[in-house]
């Protein structure tokens, strides 16, 4: 009986010291090869796994990234009067968000429309484009509501193209505060 536990105890210590990995070099064994060496594509190389070819793939139509709130107007003049007409900035203008509004006019706009906002920005006057941008600084863009700014911002007029899907809905209202209460001014 004494035999078998020494046995059994010799037993169990080969297995414990067998299960020690000392080598420290190594993670030990592996039994799916492919978590360890992904075959991941990169984002802008072919992917024969699409019908399209491409590894980076559109988002599902109608999905809504989380956060975000669908934008009710098109790029149409009945949808831009509407929303002149009916969207309200619920921020107020303090020095905080006007700050913020002329941070990222300078990001967004002041490229086309200029620092002062007069049409005379530097791809406009560098002829990169021949078509001059909106004067903000014109009596009909100061007759203008911030809720028109906004919604051109966000659906783009003309041949400006739309923001809406690169700048945050605050921060858009932060830009139309700042033409208004700043560059208008």
């Amino acid at each position: 009986m004494k035999k078998l536990k020494y046995i059994a105890l010799f037993g169990i210590l080969i297995i414990v010291l067998a299960s020690c990995d000392y080598n420290r070099r190594t993670t030990g064994w592996q039994y799916f090869d492919d978590m360890v060496t992904s075959p991941a594509y990169e984002s802008y190389t072919p992917n024969p796994n699409f019908a399209d070819g491409k590894t980076m793939q559109p988002p599902v139509a109608g999905t809504i990234p989380r956060g975000t709130v669908p934008y009710a107007y098109e790029k149409t003049d009945e949808d831009r009067a509407l929303a002149a007409a009916t969207l309200v900035n619920n921020l107020e203008p303090s020095k905080k968000n006007l700050q913020r509004g002329e941070r990222m006019y300078g990001i967004y706009c002041m490229q086309c429309h200029g620092e002062k906002g007069d049409g005379q920005g530097s791809l406009y006057v560098s002829k990169k484009y021949t078509y001059p941008p909106a004067n903000l600084l014109s009596e009909k863009m100061m007759a203008n509501p911030e809720a028109d700014i906004y919604h051109v911002i966000t659906v783009g007029f003309g041949i400006m193209g739309e923001h809406g899907s690169m700048i945050k809905p605050d921060d858009r209202w932060k830009i139309a505060m700042y033409i208004k209460n700043e560059l208008q001014n």
